[in-house]
């Protein structure tokens, strides 16, 4: 009976110096982990604190002061400053010239760069250096696509207007990008020309994973080409095309290089973003409040955009990748 009860707690006593070192090599592993994910990830929270946090942070507290760039930030107006942006013309119509480009750029590129990437996605000669070709533009940097266009568009001199008038036809008389009339759709068409090459990208990069038995499936039950698109690829395109369009609102609301190269938000405003706006009213008058006050109406316009994008458009694809 005495031989019994010492056995067993012999090999309780194993089992518990067995269960002791595994629980101590658990611990070490997990705080391992922990020091390898902060290893990780602090560079990246650090360069997010510099370069977005503190500038936001800077930029709220600029726009609660009437400053001009110069000594401390004492002469507080609250938000005054808000209500002189909100109540500026220039700001609501530069508001309004952004939401014109967002839809005119997903209206002008969804379709071209949808028809582009079919055409090159079939195998031709010269695949490789047609879709080199459509996407230079994208890897030009702004300053050089602006300058090019603005002295291709100069009036009378321009290319385009030496195009014009050899087939009889005349430009304005101020130029495609002096006439307020026709300012803003130009910098659009030339927004378009620019980044057209992303778009039509990312679209031949979602028709990889179009599985090719679809299209044979499709083929025998007499389908044609017509409903092969409509019925199998744009559906499975979906999720790309969603994704280039988040991208392309957030970057037109952004927009500000091409703008101030091409018009500098002329002429008469009619081309005035609400980045170019915050830029003249920091750089040329030095009403940096102002300027703060636009830059976080341009946080928060993005933001709540991008939170309903989000929520209603691609709230499907997100559900899908959880489930």
């Amino acid at each position: 009976m005495t031989d019994t009860v010492l056995r067993s707690a012999d090999r309780a006593s194993a089992r518990s110096a067995d269960r002791r070192p595994h629980g101590h090599r658990s611990t070490a592993a997990v705080w391992r982990k922990r020091a390898e994910i902060a290893l990780f990830v602090t560079p990246a929270l650090a360069l997010l604190v510099a370069f977005v946090v503190v500038p936001i942070a800077t930029a709220v507290q600029m726009s609660l002061y009437r400053w001009k760039g110069f000594g401390p930030m004492v002469d507080f107006v609250g938000l005054r400053n808000y209500v002189s942006v909100l109540t500026n013309e220039v700001f609501t119509d530069a508001v309004v010239h952004n939401l014109v480009i967002v839809v005119g750029s997903i209206l002008l590129q969804l379709p071209l760069g949808l028809a582009i990437a079919l055409l090159l996605n079939r195998k031709m000669w010269g695949q490789g250096l047609l879709r080199t070709i459509i996407f230079v533009p994208y890897v030009l940097a702004e300053v050089i696509a602006g300058v090019v266009w603005f002295q291709l568009l100069q009036p009378e001199y321009g290319v385009i207007d030496t195009m014009l008038a050899a087939v009889g036809l005349h430009g304005p008389e101020q130029g495609f990008l002096g006439t307020p009339e026709y300012a803003l759709w130009t910098v659009l068409v030339v927004l378009t020309w620019k980044y057209l090459g992303l778009a039509v990208i990312l679209f031949l990069a979602g028709l990889q994973g179009v599985p090719e038995e679809l299209y044979e499936a499709a083929q025998l039950d007499g389908a044609t080409w017509w409903q092969v698109q409509r019925r199998i690829t744009i559906p499975l395109l979906g999720p790309t095309m969603r994704t280039w369009g988040f991208l392309s609102m957030i970057g037109s609301l952004q927009l500000f290089d091409m703008v101030w190269i091409l018009t500098g938000g002329g002429p008469a405003n009619a081309t005035t973003t609400m980045a170019t706006f915050l830029v003249n009213e920091g750089t040329k008058r030095q009403n940096f409040g102002i300027a703060g006050a636009a830059s976080v109406v341009l946080f928060v316009v993005a933001l709540v955009l991008a939170l309903a994008y989000q929520r209603f458009v691609l709230r499907r694809d997100t559900q899908e990748a959880d489930q």
